[in-house]
């Protein structure tokens, strides 16, 4: 039988090491798996963490490992390209930083053992990601282990996959679930045994294999679907590998039987049954941790979407831990899988996606959360290719092959236009769209949804990214771009309103769950992440968004709530200030210092109360048998704390002369642009910004492309120029003292 040994204990790591060690190093860091070098750096803005070779050693001796025929190392995370080497003798290279692979060591184990693994993340054209608005941490930051096996075993060098695949369908009250399982080295007489148990370990199914066959069909009568959140039941089957009454290896997985359909029209289907897909993207790192996460974490995740009212999660940008897949499968989350095809198309590159999607299929066949394989995220930034759309095409035909039970889909960056041929390769697709964040306003999302659905009426389309920034900045009069926790509030109000009551939406995900390393960001006033997560990046505070989500989506009969929003804005000038209210049950009643103000209705689940605002009040939410409670006080100032100041910005907004009626800084460049004087301005800018010798200048990793500029017009002038030092484009008080005055002079 296997045996699976952890290997995270007792590593010595190095950054400043420039080859495999000979011997044990003395005087390495010591550290414990999983581990992220990145987990401080990688968080801190300035775009300069550590990129690189790193290397990590371990002494392994023969005695303490299970006796067995073959040994296998399996390295469940090691961004994002590694070579492995025992006792100096190179082994194997991996490209690609998110998936499990496997390298037998079998030969090269002696009694005594040095096993080296050198992990890189430096920046090449060849793997995925290179350049996105997330860091690559670098790290051995998953699992590692040593299987050890018999010479007849189940397959272990598959992509990294389980050895076993399993394909249930469903007809009528029956499932037909077929199970393949090829083994290594079959011995003649060996026989296969396979099993189906249900949730509550009872066999429901059983068969024996003929010898050389590997792939068998059993049934489930009356089979218990999986059906998302309502009831995520799980079957378990297991392939024994037999030598008469010895089991010479064994493999096991959980599935789901279930139906799906992705319809234009109606959106996404579960089992022939509606079932309306809205939820959150969500990236694995965490604040201090980088992605280096336990089993803790991942639960805790998996707890906060749950308790939003989430039915569906897209996992970007990469594979993400089978743990987590697991926790979707428990929890009756439908999920987005993807690749890290992201942001820049590299045509040296085609091979790296290629395996990335083959690993992505395989590791991850057997999960009935996942409906779709995504193949690609924004990656027509820079234009579309010839060599782009073929690539799309390899990885759509090839998804399809290796997995014909489910569909393809992409997330398209805002500005392609709807009617390009790359956006019609996938069966479903999604827009990332931030209008009312990054340009336009709240108000266009909607009709631009409608109009592709008139435009292209058999295809389905969802919204697989849209959210804005939120830091511990307050305001009684929020504003497009000014960070504060009342404008996110006020925005996902209106996305909520706008993309929740268009049925033949498949699928929509806020960007993002969580707070998330970015560390080229220079913004909001807090640099190195980006901050339109739902929750901050520490998991320690829901934002007031969050509670919006859980209005909408979550059943009064499980968890009735009411939550008053803007308990971090305590201080108002005002003398009446607007208090908003949130609850998943019809009506609201707010009390001040004990005094009723009323009782609201809302089909919307959002109350708004006019508050008296005089010395201390306290504020009481009731809702049903639920109650909430804040504190407000009057104050005669504007309490500082609550404005964004940019750290080490050499202007903030309130510096800046805005004459009535003329433009400034403030103002927005779609705004400024669409002037004609101002456009000319404008001009001279761009110029500055894409760089005089040919170089293309970047912002957060992205090229500043003339498109993107476009995508920015919803930046004030200000909030670009602050963000230019991640391009290394220093602007000096002077320049943007100038630049104002110019402003100032031409008319609104």
């Amino acid at each position: 039988m296997r045996e699976v040994v952890s290997l995270n204990s007792k590593w010595v790591f190095s950054k400043k090491a420039t080859e495999v060690p000979k011997r044990m190093p003395l005087f390495w860091e010591k550290v414990n798996l999983p581990h992220c070098w990145n987990a401080k750096d990688g968080q801190d803005g300035g775009n300069d963490y550590h990129r690189g070779t790193c290397y990590y050693v371990k002494d392994i001796a023969k005695k303490d490992l299970p006796a067995a025929a073959q040994y296998y190392l399996e390295i469940n995370g090691a961004n994002s390209s590694a070579d492995v080497y025992v006792n100096g003798e190179k082994l194997a290279h991996h490209d690609g930083g998110y998936s499990t692979w496997r390298v037998n060591i079998t030969k090269a184990l002696k009694e005594k053992n040095i096993l080296a693994i050198a992990v890189d993340n430096s920046e090449n054209d060849t793997v995925y990601p290179q350049m996105a608005d997330f860091t690559f941490y670098g790290g051995l930051y998953r699992n590692v282990n040593l299987i050890a096996v018999a010479n007849s075993h189940f397959e272990l060098e598959n992509y990294g996959g389980p050895g076993i695949k399993v394909t249930p369908v469903v007809e009528g009250t029956t499932a037909k679930v077929t199970i393949e399982a090829p083994v290594v080295n079959p011995g003649y007489d060996m026989e296969l045994e396979y099993s189906i148990t249900d949730a509550e370990g009872k066999e429901v199914a059983k068969s024996s294999g003929v010898p050389g066959i590997f792939k068998e069909e059993l049934t489930i009568e009356n089979v218990h679907l999986w059906h998302g959140r309502k009831n995520p039941y799980l079957y378990t089957a297991t392939v024994k590998l037999l030598d008469g009454d010895l089991v010479m290896d064994q493999v096991s997985t959980r599935f789901g039987c279930r139906t799906f359909k992705i319809d234009p029209e109606e959106g996404f289907l579960l089992n022939g049954e509606s079932y309306p897909l809205r939820g959150v993207s969500r990236h694995q790192d965490r604040w201090g941790f980088g992605n280096a996460l336990l089993p803790e974490h991942h639960r805790e995740d998996m707890d906060y979407i749950c308790e939003m009212g989430a039915t569906t999660i897209r996992l970007a940008h990469y594979q993400h831990d089978q743990y987590f897949y697991d926790l979707c499968d428990e929890r009756g989350l439908v999920i987005w899988a993807e690749i890290p095809y992201i942001s820049k198309h590299m045509p040296t590159g085609r091979e790296n996606t290629i395996s990335q999607i083959k690993e992505l299929i395989t590791q991850n066949y057997n999960h009935p959360s996942i409906v779709v394989w995504g193949l690609s995220n924004e990656i027509t930034i820079s234009g579309i290719t010839v060599n782009l759309l073929e690539n799309h095409h390899i990885l759509n035909d090839l998804a399809h092959e290796m997995d014909p039970t489910r569909l393809t889909t992409m997330a398209v960056v805002s500005m392609c236009d709807m009617n390009e041929a790359y956006v019609q390769i996938p069966d479903t697709v999604s827009y990332n769209h931030y209008f009312g964040w990054y340009g336009g306003d709240t108000t266009m999302n909607g009709p631009w949804f409608d109009e592709f659905h008139k435009t292209h009426p058999d295809k389905p389309i969802g919204c697989s990214e849209y959210g804005c920034e939120a830091l511990n900045w307050h305001t009684s009069d929020p504003k497009q771009g000014d960070y504060t926790e009342e404008y996110q509030a006020y925005y996902h109000e209106e996305l909520i309103k706008q993309l929740f009551t268009r049925k033949y939406m498949w699928a929509t995900h806020v960007w993002n769950m969580f707070d998330f390393g970015a560390d080229g960001r220079n913004e909001g006033g807090e640099n190195g992440q980006n901050h339109k997560g739902l929750m901050t990046f520490d998991r320690k505070y829901k934002k007031d968004a969050f509670y919006a989500y859980k209005a909408w989506l979550v059943d009064p009969a499980d968890d009735p709530f009411v939550h008053i929003c803007g308990k971090r804005y305590v201080d108002r000038v005002e003398d009446v200030t607007k208090v908003t209210v949130y609850s998943n049950l019809p009506s609201v009643e707010l009390f001040a210092n004990g005094e009723s103000l009323g009782v609201k209705e809302s089909a919307e689940h959002f109350f708004y109360f006019e508050v008296p605002n005089k010395g201390t009040t306290t504020l009481t939410a009731k809702a049903g048998n639920c109650t909430d409670e804040s504190t407000i006080n009057k104050v005669d100032k504007f309490n500082e704390k609550y404005r964004l100041k940019i750290e080490g910005a050499v202007l903030n907004w309130f510096d800046i002369t805005a004459p009535e009626g003329y433009f400034s800084l403030n103002d927005k460049i779609g705004d400024i642009i669409a002037n004609p004087e101002g456009e000319k301005l404008f001009g001279e800018i761009m110029k500055q910004f894409m760089g005089g010798n040919g170089e293309k200048k970047k912002v957060m990793g992205f090229e500043l492309t003339p498109a993107m500029m476009k995508m920015m017009g919803g930046f004030t002038v200000l909030r670009a120029m602050n963000m230019a030092g991640s391009a290394n484009i220093n602007v000096t008080k002077e320049q943007l003292l100038a630049l104002n005055e110019q402003l100032n002079k031409i008319k609104k």
